[in-house]
């Protein structure tokens, strides 16, 4: 009839009630009566000492209570903190590796004789169809179509679109690219085109050059679009037929365009020095 927690709560009312009355009469007798006295002791002891634990017990669970959501709070006011100091942590460590390939960039940049501007590339095309990235430097900045685009690495491509603040760049991996260049140990003469996958064709290369894998391959100057000199990447595949003119060739761009975050575009090939004299 009565459940089991019922049945507690009114044992210890029971026993609370018998405390107070046994120490109400006691209290009315400073000296009570030993009879009286060992009755008391014998009764009241056991039932004082059941309370005792009761009210113990009732205590520890509070506390315990308390200081499991006072825990769980500061564990998530902790996890917040925790939080907000990887984020914080890792905006330190972009700033840093930001920093770094910037001033390389300027380094570069003090080190051509061409005057240029930095940019940073804000989108990249996500089709297949073309290889291009957009840039955020555009008209007012001095870009306009045709402008080469560079990095320490290597050439990156041309402007083929340029708007106010933004600019589009042909990638030197896209088919339509090409660049007039020669390998620069043999001197060897022939067009880099892009292809579909990350590296180029080294077209026009005649089977009597000698080329080896691992030379490296820069702009010739004569296409009217990149100034001489510029790395473009290396051999990395060589099928000399037996038959028809040309080598078979392939070339690995220096720059990783999957990682491809700052550019310099060359806005003047007009040699410094010479622009100063005059």
């Amino acid at each position: 009839m009565f459940s089991k927690k019922t049945m507690i709560v009114v044992c210890v009312i029971i026993l609370v009630t018998a405390n107070i009355i046994v120490l109400s009469v006691s209290s009315k007798h400073r000296y009570p009566p030993s009879t009286f006295g060992r009755i008391a002791l014998i009764v009241i002891s056991p039932l004082q000492n059941v309370l005792t634990q009761t009210v113990n017990y009732t205590k520890n669970i509070w506390e315990n209570y308390f200081f499991l959501v006072s825990t769980a709070r500061e564990n998530n006011r902790l996890k917040k903190e925790m939080g907000y100091l990887i984020q914080k942590n890792n905006e330190y460590h972009e700033a840093v590796l930001s920093n770094i390939r910037i001033r390389s960039l300027l380094d570069f940049r003090q080190s051509i004789p061409y005057e240029s501007i930095a940019a940073e590339v804000i989108s990249i095309d996500p089709s297949m169809l073309y290889r291009t990235v957009v840039i955020d430097k555009g008209k007012i900045n001095g870009v306009k179509i045709g402008f080469p685009v560079i990095t320490p690495q290597g050439i990156v491509g041309q402007v083929i679109d340029a708007a106010d603040h933004y600019s589009r760049v042909l990638l030197i991996l896209d088919q339509e690219s090409s660049v007039d260049a020669v390998v620069q140990e043999s001197r060897a003469r022939g067009i880099i085109k892009g292809a579909s996958s990350d590296q180029c064709i080294f077209k026009y290369i005649l089977r009597r050059h000698e080329i080896k894998i691992w030379d490296s391959v820069i702009s010739s100057g004569l296409d009217g679009v990149y100034p001489k000199g510029l790395p473009i990447g290396y051999i990395s595949y060589i099928n000399k037929k037996k038959s028809g003119l040309f080598q078979e060739v392939k070339v690995t761009s220096h720059v990783d365009f999957n990682k491809l975050e700052e550019v310099l575009v060359v806005i003047n090939q007009t040699p410094k020095s010479y622009t100063n004299n005059k």
